[in-house]
């Protein structure tokens, strides 16, 4: 596919950031879209594989990379879109956000470096909204049935677009002021500018799909009115329950969850005219961020966009090879290194570590007790074991805790209906995607748990076409 041995005429080459100085003033997005000369060398570097794993094995999706990669090639980005978009509902969300597991199993990476394959999926999507290739196609035909969907993350949405296109009329319900989940208020604007989930809210309702915000299911509209106005409902709600630390001192002012201190200030930026009980701000202070992932990296380029006096992270894991171990040997996802855009600002990481407790003045946070770990292999698995002599403290005013999420979103919903979520809080479901009541059905984070974006689209789409079947075999009972 591509260029014939074009993998070995170019290298790999991403677009870059903005540099520190300029993006640390604004909440503008960081990352430079790629530029299309660019974008044709780097589609020329697609290997004529005999198995393109990124396809196959890397992506959940399925994206058929090798294909839309020679037709862009070839210049043909108009088909190119139409092979992305046959598979991926939201290039233009996965192309920002996404991780990218397609490249840590693409052929090339094995004695080279990996396709740019998101950079491609961007591109594409993008030059698709400039030359009108993306339009609004409401269904030909109606079916007259309905669906609702709660939730407006990338699941919700995902699992509406493919319903609504089926020809059902889908109503999505948005506790928020406005849809987009997670997507919209957990992550930054110097990840995802939120123009960017207005402008496919914007195409989703012109092609027929409804959005209900400010609406809470389970506390303004019950089950009983959605199972008497609906064929079906889809539960979408994400994993919301942030996981806690209980230590000594977690009762103190100034420790807050990430997800509270990301949603204020991606609330500030869109102008939300909201007065907060307990405003979050790092502007003057020393930050402690206790949790080493992607969320942790938003706090942290969150809070040294406000003005923190200092920054630091904590990640209680050892820290990662720069080069992929034996352990996750292609194409596996490499426990590798990972250093972000927020990493390369400012701040300072350590690995290794564990927070004891916290200490106060007064009633507000003053400092963190931490100790250094090693882990202990068990019977069952390891374990982080705290080194005698290794205790520290750091001097903190602001502690957000990004340690991931432990079960579902909206447990009144779930309650509501007569669900129970199974031992690690998710809301589990069949074979066909249902819960255990009739005509429910759940998909992305809620059912899976905490994970990718792209993980959460598939989901959706799997969800989406056993709804479809479910109301065909009503329909034909």
């Amino acid at each position: 596919m591509g260029k014939d041995k074009g993998f070995l005429e170019y290298n790999r080459k991403e677009p870059g950031y903005r540099p520190p100085e300029e993006r640390l003033k604004d909440y503008s997005a960081v990352e430079l879209e790629p530029d299309e000369a660019n974008i044709y060398e780097q589609a020329a570097r697609c290997m004529e594989c005999g198995i393109p794993f990124c396809h196959g094995y890397g992506c959940p999706l399925s994206n058929i990379i090798p294909d839309f990669n020679e037709l862009l090639y070839k210049g043909d980005w108009e088909e190119a879109l139409r092979i992305l978009l046959s598979t991926n509902n939201f290039p233009e969300f996965t192309g920002r956000l996404c991780p990218a597991p397609c490249e840590a199993a693409c052929v090339a990476g094995i004695n080279s470096s990996p396709v740019t394959i998101r950079q491609i999926e961007l591109a594409l999507i993008e030059k698709g909204f400039e030359k009108g290739y993306i339009k609004p196609f409401p269904p030909v035909r109606t079916t007259g049935k309905k669906v609702a969907v709660i939730g407006s993350g990338p699941a919700g949405l995902a699992v509406a677009d493919m319903i609504n296109r089926a020809g059902y009329y889908v109503t999505v319900f948005e506790a928020a002021e406005k849809p987009g989940g997670l997507m919209r208020y957990g992550i930054p604007d110097f990840k995802i500018e939120k123009r960017i989930i207005e402008r496919r809210i914007a195409l989703m309702e012109k092609e027929g799909v409804v959005f209900e915000t400010g609406v809470t299911a389970g506390t303004d509209i019950s089950e009983k009115y959605l199972k008497k106005r609906f064929d079906a409902t889809c539960l979408a709600c994400g994993a919301r329950k942030p996981r806690d630390l209980a230590i000594d001192g977690r009762d103190l002012e100034g420790v807050h969850f990430a997800l509270d201190y990301l949603v204020q200030q991606n609330k500030k930026n869109s102008g939300e005219k909201i007065v907060f009980e307990n405003e979050i701000s790092a502007t003057g202070k020393n930050v402690v961020v206790i949790g080493g992932g992607d969320t942790g990296s938003d706090c942290l380029g969150t809070a040294l966009r406000q003005g923190a006096e200092t920054v630091t992270q904590l990640e209680i894991l050892p820290k990662p090879p720069e080069k992929r171990p034996p352990e996750t040997p292609w194409p596996l996802w490499p426990a590798i290194l990972r250093t972000t855009h927020a990493h390369k600002e400012g701040g300072t990481r350590k690995w290794s570590v564990t927070t004891t407790r916290f200490e106060g003045l007064k009633g507000k946070v003053k400092k963190l007790h931490c100790a250094e770990v090693k882990w202990e292999k068990t019977e069952e698995r390891y374990i982080p074991v705290e080194i005698p002599g290794t205790e520290f403290e750091i001097d903190a005013d602001l502690i957000i805790l990004a340690m991931g999420f432990t079960g579902a979103g909206n447990k009144k919903l779930i309650n509501d209906f007569g669900l129970k979520t199974d031992n690690r809080g998710n809301l589990p479901s069949n074979k066909n995607s249902m819960t255990e009541v009739e005509g429910i059905f759940t998909a992305g984070d809620m059912n899976t748990g905490q994970s990718l974006i792209v993980r959460a689209i598939d989901s959706a789409r799997k969800t989406a076409i056993e709804i479809i079947n479910y109301l065909e075999l009503e329909k034909s009972i």
